[in-house]
């Protein structure tokens, strides 16, 4: 687990995961806007094509990078420049395959290392494959962070396990992103049943919005993770998003640091 992922989960309060897309607006200015406003940790989608995971908000996100002329080039730019002003903030790559292998595993391993990227979250590698990529982040000390669903049985939870650092991410709704949120006893249930069988911090998101659901989810999770709705504001928002997110992210922040202390 990388040193700033472990530190980020280990505040004795449930950690604030924050997704947005890469060149879906003013990406820095929201980067800096997502840590002032109290984010711990934070995922950088890598915008593609086909996001088949992702509902409608991000599904658009990923569009307007795509057409404002996002490469993973500028991807990695924006990593790198997040990482030289915020040195001690844990930096997620989330996305899909393609963008990630295109050019080698071997090559998109280094340039995320170099760009000071502490994890990796690939949507459409499963873990029976892990062999694609997951080698060669480790090589480089980037955790391959791992999904958790509704449908992951008993028997087949180890696998997912197997190979997993940084943290696990628990999908609390079979489906897609942004447009549902489980129910709380559901999600209570399953984070139960995940921490009996990993040390992993396990954080959930999918359908989390407002406050009180995060506060409710950090009552039970190692942390709470918030896309959708801040993709929103910055769809709405534009170049003027930044205060917007800074707003909402620290309203959430409060939320999720009240919600209990971690026992570790």
């Amino acid at each position: 687990m990388s040193a700033r992922l472990s530190a980020a989960f280990g505040k004795g309060r449930p950690a604030l995961v924050t997704f947005v897309t890469a060149g879906d607006g003013p990406t820095g200015a929201i980067l800096d806007a997502l840590v002032e406003g109290g984010a711990d940790v934070i995922e950088l989608g890598m915008p593609f094509t086909d996001p088949m995971a992702d509902g409608p908000a991000i599904q658009a996100a990923n569009l307007r990078s795509l057409a404002a002329g996002t490469r993973t080039a500028d991807i990695l730019a924006i990593a790198t420049a997040f990482r030289a002003r915020h040195p001690e903030v844990p930096l997620v790559l989330m996305g899909y395959a393609n963008p990630m292998l295109r050019r080698g595993p071997d090559w998109f391993a280094a340039a995320a290392a170099a760009a000071g990227v502490d994890g990796v979250i690939c949507v459409d590698i499963p873990p029976e494959e892990d062999e694609a990529l997951g080698p060669m982040l480790r090589a480089q000390g980037i955790d391959p962070i791992r999904l958790a669903t509704p449908t992951t049985d008993a028997a087949r939870l180890p696998r997912v396990l197997e190979g997993a650092s940084g943290f696990l991410y628990y999908v609390s709704v079979a489906g897609i992103t942004g447009l549902q949120q489980a129910a709380q006893g559901s999600i209570d249930a399953a984070v139960a049943r995940l921490k009996a069988q990993t040390r992993l911090p396990v954080a959930v998101g999918f359908g989390v919005r407002t406050p009180e659901q995060a506060a409710a989810i950090g009552a039970c999770a190692d942390g709470v993770v918030v896309g959708s709705a801040i993709v929103e504001l910055i769809a709405a928002h534009g170049a003027d998003a930044p205060a917007a997110v800074r707003a909402y992210v620290h309203s959430l922040s409060e939320a999720v640091a009240s919600s209990r202390k971690v026992s570790r």
